[in-house]
């Protein structure tokens, strides 16, 4: 049984530099702001925005040179993510899985593996995800099996919150194999019995496409199959990778219901009462809180550059030192992102009250984008590591949380 082949829909051109993927992601988030508003509004999925997004390169941004790829460093990755992120959250979310999978390919592919998906990638493949099941007795536990079958294999299970399937070309599964042990399938996404269903209803990041995902009795190949629970059997930087784009996606979010206030606050928006000024951008209350929003938003882009370098060094030496120094620096800027997210969109709601649910606004979606992806790995789960590594030494468990 010969290996699955997928080609883009759209030829991708080539990203050189990490100056050139920045420039990229800001012009392509000047045109996917355009309509962002209404989209999340009207329920409008960006199957072309992702189209763009690959065909400009920026989904191969992280292929390593000797694969034919630029390699940014991860705060440049961080960057291209949190500029998404601010024109539109969910787009800005979709690719996280698409970089994380490529990461799980980095620490866990063979040669061959890594050389065919790396090219896939490059040529503009987009790959989604569907890790979760939404049944399982906890989160990290999965029923999905993919068992020998002839020639290849079998993959059988439901999937949820498999965010970007719906848009991918490939879909890198979590699954079990016959020794319980557990794999990532890179499955076509248009292969015989993989079914995606739209029935995300969240009431933020309502355009992720973040539902269902089943696999009746797939086949694949062992081509298609990298090894994944043993990512995190040694130490890796899988996790923490996977976390500093989550806390790219928050600072984003925060960065947009920033910009919006500072709009409304000088268009729109009337004084305190009893203020004593004719302007609301004059208020002192308000002047202070922005003044603190604005310091706060400037040090989770620093937390941000300074967690990026720390997974580029795990990168290097990933033995247990470096990998939980990394995990610790990202769990540190997750946690601030998260809380300036939901205090950015909490007082822009403040300020712009019921008026900001108006039609041409729409600007309450900020809070509800903020408060439904805060909810990924919550924050509460981020600070007792951090605090048992600070003063006990202990090193943060090896899991894709961290």
């Amino acid at each position: 049984m010969s290996h699955s082949k997928v080609k883009a829909r759209t030829p991708a051109s080539v990203i050189t530099s990490p100056e050139q993927a920045l420039n990229v992601a800001r012009e392509l988030a000047q045109a996917f702001r355009v309509e962002s508003a209404q989209r999340d509004r009207l329920r409008q999925l960006p199957f072309k925005q992702l189209e763009a997004l690959f065909a400009s390169g920026l989904g191969a941004i992280t292929v390593p040179e000797d694969f034919g790829g630029v390699a940014v460093p991860t705060a440049v990755l961080a960057q291209v993510i949190a500029i998404l992120s601010e024109a539109d959250a969910a787009i800005g979310q979709i690719p996280q899985n698409h970089f994380y999978a490529l990461e799980v390919l980095r620490v866990n592919g063979s040669d061959a593996q890594q050389r065919r998906f790396y090219q896939e990638v490059l040529e503009g493949i987009h790959l989604g995800n569907a890790l979760a099941e939404f049944s399982s007795a906890a989160a990290h536990y999965r029923t999905t099996s993919v068992l020998p079958d002839g020639d290849g294999y079998l993959l059988q299970g439901k999937k949820f919150y498999a965010t970007g399937a719906l848009f991918a070309d490939r879909i890198p599964t979590a699954a079990r194999d016959a020794e319980g042990k557990e794999q990532l399938v890179f499955v076509p996404r248009h292969q015989a019995n993989v079914t995606v269903i739209d029935d995300w209803s969240g009431f933020g990041q309502r355009t992720t496409g973040s539902g269902t995902v089943i696999f009746d009795r797939v086949r694949v190949t062992a081509d298609d199959i990298v090894p994944f629970q043993s990512a995190f059997e040694r130490p890796s930087t899988v996790g923490p990778f996977a976390q500093i784009m989550h806390a790219a996606i928050d600072q984003g979010i925060a960065r947009a219901a920033f910009s919006d206030m500072l709009n409304f606050i000088n268009t729109r928006a009337r004084p305190w009462p009893d203020s004593g000024v004719d302007r609301a951008s004059e208020d002192p209350l308000t002047i202070d809180r922005v003044g603190q929003l604005a310091a706060r938003l400037q040090a989770g882009d620093a937390l941000l550059e300074e967690a990026g370098e720390t997974i580029d060094a795990a990168q290097r030496h990933p033995d247990a030192s470096h990998v939980a120094e990394a995990s610790v620096q990202v769990a540190s800027a997750r946690a601030w992102t998260t809380e300036v997210a939901l205090e950015a969109a909490n007082l822009l709601f403040e300020l712009s009250g019921t008026r900001s649910a108006l039609r041409e606004h729409n600007l309450d979606r900020h809070w509800r984008n903020a408060r439904t992806h805060t909810l990924h790995d919550p924050v509460r789960w981020k600070y007792p590591v951090i605090g048992n590594y600070v003063l006990n030494g202990v090193l943060p468990p090896r899991r894709g949380t961290l």
